[in-house]
């Protein structure tokens, strides 16, 4: 196995963190230092900052309502409330499924399978992520039809999204907008490039888990079916 692989599986980081470590000189296997894409096999000591790595037996994953005012991050160097803090009580080592930031609410998945936290996070798999989204702007049903196609937004270029205008007036709509591409910050630059301005975005749904009516602030294990649905995703 790839030994960012590895890493990867032991819930500390994903694939990508994990060449980043290798590369740092933190990782050692069998008391040397690690080189990028070597491999390791079953009972090589892999150590990271002199910390020994194992594979959990079981991998845990959960869905968090994320409420505003949350960075989803383990931890913050400005000393901001963290999602970790909100999973604390888990007991064990989690990290995020992409991000919601800061001012971002609603569905946030959290495990220590790094591979498929990877994979998820990964544009080219597609999954679908559905906000609901409320918006200020002159004729916002309108403006809300430019998400629909292809947007660049301060030289970066968003693809369609699928979207539903659930509630609208002259100033103000509320609206279901679905995306799979995963940028940073993309419903908000495209919302941006359409003339609207974003008042509040909450995370519905992603890869066919609903937040349901989990309350802010709270978080609870997937079921064995959302657990399976989300594995397809690996494949």
């Amino acid at each position: 196995m790839r030994l960012q692989k590895y890493i990867s599986d032991c819930g500390v980081c994903s694939r990508r963190r994990a060449e980043e470590y290798i590369r740092a000189g933190r990782v050692t296997v069998n008391g040397r230092t690690a080189l990028l894409g070597e491999g390791v096999e079953e009972g090589d000591e892999v150590c990271l900052d002199g910390v020994r790595l194992a594979p959990p037996r079981e991998h845990t994953y959960i869905m968090l309502h994320k409420p505003r005012g949350y960075v989803t991050t383990m931890s913050d160097p400005q000393g901001r409330p963290t999602v970790a803090e909100l999973v604390a009580d888990a007991g064990l080592r989690l990290y995020p499924v992409g991000r919601l930031d800061l001012m971002s609410e609603g569905l946030l998945i959290l495990t220590d399978d790094g591979e498929t936290a990877n994979r998820l996070m990964h544009p080219s798999h597609g999954v679908e992520k559905t906000y609901r989204v409320r918006v200020l702007g002159e004729a916002p049903a309108q403006r809300a039809k430019m998400l629909t196609k292809p947007l660049t937004w301060r030289g970066i270029s968003y693809r369609p999204a699928k979207v539903r205008v659930l509630r609208s007036s002259d100033v103000r709509a509320l609206l279901e907008i679905t995306i799979s591409e995963g940028k940073n910050r993309e419903i908000r630059n495209m919302c941006a490039a359409a003339g609207l301005t974003v008042e509040r975005l909450v995370r519905i749904s992603q890869g066919g888990l609903s937040l349901g009516d989990l309350p802010p602030g709270e978080w609870r294990c997937l079921t064995r079916e959302e657990t399976e649905s989300l594995l397809s995703h690996k494949e």
